[in-house]
């Protein structure tokens, strides 16, 4: 597996620090080197010597001095500096970079190979309209997917559908007394969802209503083969309209297993808290008590005999483990939910299943600035408007600038730039904070927005089809790269820093790292292009720049393509 730059010099600096001393040794996790954020102090530095003068109690400077004079460089740097009080100022070689650079786009090491991830992300309510509450979910926990198999994992998405439980009692009364035929042939989700809403309104205002309802959920957890075949119907119709919402976003599931897979398993769950020593009797339900590690209770069996979420949870962990055996389960939801994965990983803990091997990554909501695209009651923005909404002003966008692309063109492009454009305003955010999503800013052609990105693609492709067309013989070789500009060199540095940024997007669950990075590249990339003229100048010099440009572009749109955006050849 090939090491990246950052790999390289941590590496080195790490072996140079502990044959210093064995003091040093002691604390080699202290040492690491790390990108410049200003080229005036060296293409990368190394801060160690502050770090391991604190716990050692000697002067930085003097362990820096100490480093400079005993380490031989190797030959993949230039020179080495000290400023300051002991800061480790890195030049690079340029034939080194180029050496680097001669493959074109570099390499992502393989730090998963052989381990196995599941993903659980998405996980909508069987019967229900998706809105835009669905949205990060489907875009955080997909490009998470990505990036985990573009470092070498196996990952297995599981679509871990809302698909059993009160709800389905309410829809099944109110399908029995207001369904209309013709509604539901033309829009099944939207029928049911009317008759949803409809019974759960009526349920608050009749305790009568709310224990029908509630009858009709323990025929239907029985087996009465009426609700059972109705309680079908509602799960065949809603597939297909959570597959059409998937496919636009690129999206697909490895396993799609509801909550309802799980039900057998739910007594043996309850056996093994049992067992474990953690399960208590309260007011005739049973519950683990979590309230020394500040947790709260966790019902884990109502009064009624009823299992619920953390049940079903329960279950899904054990399945998952003795099935797959996977290195880590990551699921992906709200911020809403950290509690309840709090008292899931203790739980699983408590009773031997191995709770080291499970993730939550926690998102804030999103919401729209303007409100404008409302869902037929008022009170949810609908994931398909959003979508319909992205192609139609990215449609505007293509239409004003190419003038000679035929409407299928324009309509894939539109598509790509429009989802695209989506899903970057997204996935560029913070997860944790709260999202409020515009127009104006997600479909900029300029600013850290996806337009921008696959734009700054279309035109290294442009300028390769251009140029190639002009010189008679030209291949994209990247072992001519030279470096003979600084400008040239601090590009180079940039393009190889995208394996070390998809790694620490990897262990920090945040794609917005890389969506970060991205946005920079395409910004020295831009500069660039506006100071290094092509077209015109000597034939050398103008591949050289090419290839710049072009391997630039290629990073960018793998980049683009690891967070699930695609990356059109022209805008």
């Amino acid at each position: 597996m090939e090491p990246t730059i950052e790999q390289n010099l941590s590496a080195w600096a790490k072996e140079a620090f502990c044959n210093l001393s064995e003091d040093i040794a002691a604390l080699s996790d202290r040492i690491n080197v790390v990108k410049t954020q200003d080229k005036q102090f060296g293409d990368y530095q190394c801060n160690a010597a502050m770090a391991l003068a604190k716990a050692l109690k000697h002067n930085p400077r003097q362990i820096a001095t100490d480093f400079v004079d005993k380490t031989p460089l190797p030959e993949s740097i230039d020179k080495i500096e000290i400023a300051g009080p002991g800061f480790i100022n890195i030049y690079l070689n340029a034939a080194y970079l180029t050496r680097q650079l001669s493959n074109g786009l570099p390499l992502i090491p393989q730090v998963g190979e052989g381990k196995t991830v599941i993903m659980d992300y998405s996980g909508p309510n069987i019967a229900k309209t998706m809105h835009i509450g669905h949205l990060r979910s489907i875009n955080i926990g997909s490009a998470l997917d990505r990036i985990h198999q573009a470092c070498g994992y196996k990952t297995i998405s599981d679509n871990h559908l809302g698909d059993w439980g009160t709800q389905f009692g309410l829809i099944i009364k109110g399908y029995n007394e207001w369904v209309d035929q013709g509604a539901l042939q033309a829009d099944p989700i939207a029928e049911l969802e009317r008759v949803y809403v409809k019974s759960t309104a009526e349920a608050k205002e009749s305790e009568e209503w709310k224990e029908a309802a509630r009858a009709e959920l323990v025929k239907l957890q029985q087996g009465d083969p009426e609700n059972k075949a109705l309680w079908q119907n509602f799960i065949d119709w809603s597939l297909p309209e959570l597959d059409k919402i998937y496919s636009r976003f690129n999206v697909n599931f490895d396993l799609t297993r509801g909550e309802s897979f799980y039900n057998d398993q739910l007594p043996s769950v309850l056996e093994a808290l049992k067992q474990s020593g953690c399960l208590k009797a309260s007011e005739g339900a049973q519950i683990v008590d979590l309230e020394d590690e500040k947790l709260n209770v966790a019902i884990v069996q109502k009064s009624d005999g009823g299992f619920n979420y953390m049940t079903t949870d329960l279950a899904t962990v054990k399945s998952r483990l003795d099935e797959f055996n996977p290195h880590t389960i990551i699921y992906v939801t709200d911020t809403a939910q950290q509690l309840h994965f709090k008292q899931l990983f203790n739980i699983s803990g408590k009773v031997g299943w191995d709770s080291a091997a499970l993730t939550h990554v926690w998102f804030g909501r999103m919401s729209m600035a303007d409100g404008k695209i409302s869902s037929r009651e008022g009170n949810a923005i609908r994931l398909e408007a959003l979508l319909d909404e992205a192609v139609v002003r990215a449609t505007a966008i293509i239409k004003e600038k190419n003038s000679d692309m035929t409407e299928d063109e324009i309509l894939n492009t539109a598509t790509a730039v429009g989802i695209g454009a989506v899903k970057y305003a997204d996935l560029s955010q913070n997860l944790q904070t709260e999202v409020t999503f515009t127009w104006d800013k997600a479909m900029a052609l300029d600013g850290n927005s996806g337009p921008y990105l696959q734009y700054a693609y279309a035109r290294t492709a442009k300028l390769l089809l251009d140029f190639s067309a002009k010189s008679e013989g030209f291949a994209c070789n990247f072992d001519n790269l030279r470096i003979d500009t600084e400008d040239d060199k601090q590009l180079a540095i940039k393009i190889l820093q995208y394996p070390d940024l998809v790694l620490v997007s990897l262990k920090n669950y945040r794609p917005n790292i890389l969506c970060e990075y991205l946005y920079e590249l395409a910004g020295q990339l831009n500069s660039y292009y506006q100071k290094y003229r092509i077209m015109g100048e000597e034939k050398s010099v103008a591949e050289n720049r090419l290839l710049f440009n072009v391997l630039s572009g290629r990073v960018i749109k793998a980049g683009l393509e690891l967070i699930g955006l695609d990356a059109p050849e022209r805008i």
